[in-house]
């Protein structure tokens, strides 16, 4: 039958090819899939050995020894005291007649303070003196007897027995006499005590007494529980002692080269030089501090007793002691040790080290200043162990420029003049 113009038909032959091919293109994309996977695990599982073993190397920062401080600062809390304080009491018991001084004011040697009215005392002292008299004149009649005896001691009116006695008792008269002159004497001292006096120039801290006032001979002025107290303080406030508590591993520097900048919280900003005085040579078993004074003038009397101050102290220090942050030492039970890196392998050192300045720490033998060594080793770090160097970080673990140029500044300066850089 002839075939007309009607619609084509695909046969089943072409159909079977055009699947093939399907199926052909399905493959070949799972099979570049799967060597596409197989490559990309490959080259992950290579990155990811190269990262461990890399991550298996710790990183190190390095630093070396550098010299020890020429100068060596620390701030303590120090307290003001007067050149001289003394807390005055009554000597003599009475009443308060008349105080003269009050707070504040400027006294010179011996000006009266306040009188005491002392009725009883000036009693005794009137009985005293009439009892000398007495005395006196018992003493005039033994002498006037003794002597009239002794002028017939060779005749034959008196024995020579009864001159004895008399001449004896003339020496018992005289010998009351001084008795009672002692007696006179000690209230008339008494009787200056009515007179409170400054025992030095100074000024007036404390006025701890009233018009009418009962003072008590036992120490001073008598409060409402019993209890003496003094009825003035006076402070001589030419000069002014600084007393600081300086740590014990401070304490080596303590010599008269050591000085002080104190500052005030009344003067913000104002500062004020004081100089060694001494040194209690002994430690408080209780803080580990040892006493130190210090001394400064207060001319212009700015300064006040019993002030809270701070004592910026500058001492001299010892730049051919190397030094190594804290951070940078092992604790281990071989001692202490430092961690050097050859050729990015650890090795170990064993060090002495000396005082310890807080974040830095004296070594005194052990490394040399060319030592590479890590900055901050871990527990773990062993000898041996290869590590993986990394540079420092600007203003974190490195030193900037400006620190660095001022370091060599102060270490020329040493070098240059030691004694002037050790003074300062």
């Amino acid at each position: 039958m002839e075939q007309g113009n009607g619609p084509h038909v695909n046969s089943p032959k072409s159909g079977s090819a055009r699947g093939k091919l399907v199926l052909l293109v399905v493959v070949l994309i799972a099979i570049f899939l799967a060597a596409w996977g197989i490559i990309q695990r490959g080259v992950h599982y290579h990155s990811l050995t190269a990262r461990t073993e890399d991550a298996a190397i710790p990183p190190v920062t390095l630093i070396t020894p550098q010299p020890g401080p020429a100068i060596r600062q620390v701030d303590l809390p120090a307290n003001l005291a007067a050149w001289y304080e003394a807390p005055i009491y009554a000597q003599v018991s009475g009443y308060v007649k008349m105080w003269y001084k009050d707070y504040g004011a400027h006294v010179k040697r011996n000006d009266v303070l306040a009188e005491i009215n002392t009725p009883s005392l000036d009693a005794q002292y009137a009985a005293a003196k009439a009892h000398y008299d007495v005395i006196m004149a018992r003493y005039r009649l033994a002498m006037i007897t003794t002597e009239r005896w002794t002028a017939l001691k060779g005749t034959q009116a008196v024995s020579r027995q009864e001159v004895d006695v008399q001449a004896a008792n003339a020496a018992a008269q005289k010998a009351e006499l001084e008795a009672a002159e002692h007696e006179v004497d000690r209230f008339e001292a008494l009787e200056n005590f009515k007179k409170i006096v400054a025992p030095f120039d100074g000024i007036v801290t404390s006025r701890l007494v009233n018009v009418g006032d009962y003072v008590n001979a036992g120490g001073g002025n008598v409060t409402s529980r019993g209890a003496a107290s003094e009825l003035f303080s006076v402070a001589d406030v030419h000069r002014m002692r600084v007393f600081v508590s300086v740590p014990q591993d401070f304490a080596s520097v303590i010599s008269p080269k050591i000085t002080a900048d104190l500052t005030v919280p009344q003067y913000p900003g104002k500062k004020f030089t004081a100089t060694f005085l001494a040194t209690a040579r002994a430690f408080n078993a209780a803080t580990r501090t040892v006493t130190t004074e210090l001394t400064l003038g207060n001319e212009d009397g700015l300064l006040w007793p019993n002030s809270y101050a701070t004592a910026h102290i500058s001492a001299p220090g010892n730049p051919d002691i190397m030094i190594l942050p804290t951070g940078a030492l092992i604790f281990r039970a071989e001692g202490m040790q430092v961690a050097k890196v050859v050729n990015n392998h650890v090795h170990l050192l064993n060090v002495k080290v000396g005082i310890n300045f807080g974040t830095t720490c004296q070594i005194l033998s052990g490394v040399s200043k060319d030592d590479q060594l890590v900055a901050n080793p871990t527990a773990d770090l062993l000898e041996g162990d290869e590590v993986k160097v990394v540079p420092t970080t600007a203003g974190y673990n490195a030193k900037t420029k400006a620190q660095q140029a001022e370091d060599q500044k102060t270490l020329h300066e040493h070098d240059a003049n030691p004694a002037e850089a050790g003074s300062r």
